[in-house]
């Protein structure tokens, strides 16, 4: 059959059953004894201690499987959208994926999001509908609500054999035999009950219709009234599936083994060699060996590894190699993986994923071949919207250094997260898809670099300005024996348009005050401004040097600097001031029936709608426009997600300092002061 090891991806909606798919995967090909289980913390094919203690994925783990004489490496993705940037970077080099998916409307809009991304790499895909013993709906009527996920058209090759009310065994329409489910065992083959017949025929009959929509000589056998061979059915089977031209349906429940050997049977037979991944990758099958980097992993004390899959020729331990970005390093070792276990190899073969040991250089998307040129990469990595941030600080101070070490390397291993330094603000900031995974950075920092941080509400960018024009007098005098200090200067202050910023001019004439201490009297006022009367940044004003007066002996720079700032507090007292707040730009995606619920969201947060439209290649989907102040959109995305079924997100910009009264800068002062 298969020469080459192929590569799958288990991919799906949050808490569909991936993980749990994958250990009976591990059950049924003998590569565990016995099944673990969720809720216990036991799964083989978790390697994560984070997922484990949260009961969900959240990040891919990778299980290399034989069976009947094939390898096969399963690739588990996270299924919450929070950590969707790990499945991006792992399918393209997969050769299909199958979909875990249950029969439950209101996991469809998540569903979506999953199947977008296959068609657009152009990935073959199962769907496994998982859960199959606990719901008594038809499938028929499931298959149509999960065909709103999907623009490749959903083929079913099973249908569900029902015993007072439950699923008990299936009918395989393309092997046109029954069979009945056993408690984590292969299915037994049965002898079909006479009511069965008649739903098992007209469901064949509806799938080879489906068949034969690309296939002109089943479509006249059909209209003959002619049965098909089972051959041709097949052929057809494998080949649309190859060709993106349907996606398979396979029944069954993971948690009690039920569908495995079905969906191992229909992987081994009809999903892409790697010579047809190649392809479709656009890689020639000759030249020096070539691996994709998958995931990266950064382990507290063992370095960094890339989790690869070789997409050409092989690898060993000690071959030089150069990463698309043209850095070249030494392959350290090499490991083949299954969960959290690793197991020392001294080589890769082709279509194998592995564990490569410290490629520094190497980051993840990145292809790297045994060669001195550098390989094209498969696919460029776009960081997503970060959605949710936290500022964070170290518990021990002693830590300070080894947190932005830590940090760097939490962020290379997952690119969706982003750390920003706000100095304006004194804080350092991690921001990322949401609150889960910020929480589960965390947690990482803590468990594999030993640096344990605080965490809180990152800081808004709250300024001040004043409303009208004002002049003052600042005069700074001071006798402590031998030189003196003496400054005195005479300012107006005035506002400027909003985002205007600051202006400053002289007006001095007659040497009132020396041309050397001029840029001593901006230095003042500038350094007032800072911290202004309400203990914010001031903007958008002009201070003009109108007069003043200096001391030949006792004005000195200092001098002048704090008899500016003198003036300014003369002319800008605290009760002159106005308090402003950073105003965002919002554009919120979400499914078209969730609009309402958006705008709502945006009115309670003191937002301002300003229209929406429809998204741009995603049919069912709008773009809601808005202005949301900064303030409030710290818990934004947790509600939106709420309202939409776990997909809604948004981005933002800043778009202007707005005024800010009432209970929000009471709020504003109090936290400040």
């Amino acid at each position: 059959m298969n020469s080459q090891p192929r590569c799958i991806a288990l991919v799906g909606p949050f808490q569909s059953g991936k993980t749990t798919l994958l250990e009976a995967i591990l059950h049924r090909t003998g590569a565990i004894d016995r099944m673990g289980r969720s809720g216990q913390g036991n799964l083989a094919g978790d390697g994560s201690p984070e997922g484990r203690a949260h009961s969900m994925g959240v990040e891919p783990n990778v299980a290399t499987v034989q069976y009947l004489g094939d390898a096969y490496t399963f690739i588990d993705c996270p299924g919450s959208v929070e950590f969707a940037h790990d499945m991006r970077a792992a399918l393209p080099a997969c050769d299909a994926a199958v979909v875990v998916c249950e029969p439950d409307d209101r996991k469809v809009p998540a569903l979506s999001l999953v199947m977008r991304e296959l068609e657009e790499l152009g990935i073959p895909r199962f769907l496994f509908l998982n859960k199959i013993d606990a719901t008594g709906r038809r499938v028929r009527e499931t298959l149509a609500s999960l065909q709103e996920a999907s623009t490749t058209p959903l083929l079913l090759r099973q249908i569900p054999i029902w015993e007072n009310g439950a699923a008990t065994g299936f009918i395989d329409l393309a092997l046109e035999r029954g069979f009945v489910y056993r408690e984590q065992a292969p299915s037994q083959v049965v002898e079909l009950a006479a009511g069965e017949l008649p739903r098992g025929k007209e469901a064949r009959f509806t799938m080879l219709e489906r068949l034969a929509d690309h296939d002109d000589a089943l479509m006249e056998a059909l209209i003959s009234d002619e049965e098909p061979p089972k051959d041709r059915v097949f052929q057809d089977l494998c080949r649309e599936l190859r060709e993106g031209q349907v996606a398979s349906v396979l029944l069954g429940s993971a948690e009690h083994g039920h569908g495995v050997t079905r969906l191992l049977k229909a992987l081994r037979h009809e999903a892409p060699t790697l010579a047809e991944t190649r392809e479709r990758l656009g890689i020639d099958g000759e030249g020096p060996p070539l691996a994709q980097v998958m995931r990266t992993i950064h382990t507290g004390f063992s370095g960094k590894l890339s989790v690869a899959r070789v997409l050409r020729g092989a690898f060993r331990e000690g071959d030089v190699v150069t990463g698309s970005g043209g850095a070249e390093t030494r392959i350290a070792g090499l490991s083949q993986l299954r969960g959290a276990q690793t197991t020392r190899i001294a080589e890769v073969g082709e279509g194998e994923v592995a564990g490569f040991a410290r490629l520094d250089p190497i980051t993840t998307g990145e292809c790297f071949a045994a060669s001195r040129k550098a390989p094209d990469a498969l696919l460029a990595l776009a960081a997503a919207e970060p959605v949710y941030a936290v500022s964070v600080r170290t518990k021990n101070r002693k830590d300070d250094v080894r947190l932005t070490s830590a940090l760097a390397k939490i962020v290379e291993e997952d690119p969706s997260l982003k750390l920003e330094h706000r100095a304006d603000l004194g804080e350092m900031r991690l921001l990322g898809q949401g609150e889960m995974h910020l929480r589960v950075a965390v947690e990482r920092l803590a468990s594999r670099f030993q640096v344990e941080v605080e965490t809180a509400k990152p800081k808004v960018g709250y300024a001040e300005t004043i409303r009208q024009a004002a002049s003052a007098r600042g005069r700074h005098k001071k006798q402590s024996g031998g030189h003196g200090q003496f400054g005195d200067v005479s300012i107006e202050v005035r506002p400027l348009g909003r985002g205007e910023g600051f202006a400053f001019e002289s007006r001095i004439v007659g040497g009132v005050v020396p041309k050397q201490y001029i840029p001593s009297v901006e230095a003042g006022v500038t350094d007032w401004l800072k911290r202004g009367g309400l203990g914010f940044p001031v903007v958008d004003i002009a201070v003009t040097l109108v007069d003043g007066s200096y001391h030949a002996v006792d004005s000195s720079d200092a001098a002048f600097q704090a008899a500016a700032k003198l003036a300014m507090s003369e002319a800008i007292p605290r009760q002159a001031s106005v308090l402003l707040e950073p105003i965002l730009s919002v554009e919120i995606a979400i499914p078209s029936g969730a609009i309402s619920k958006a705008a709502s969201l945006v009115t309670a947060r003191r937002g301002q709608v300003l229209g929406y439209d429809s998204r741009a290649g995603w049919p069912g989907w709008d773009v809601l426009s808005a202005t949301v102040p900064e303030a409030e959109i710290g818990d934004l995305i947790v509600e939106l997600r709420s309202a939409t079924a776990g997909v809604g997100t948004f981005s933002t910009k800043f778009a202007r300092m707005a005024e800010v009264t009432g209970r929000p800068a009471e709020l504003a002062l109090a936290a400040a002061s």
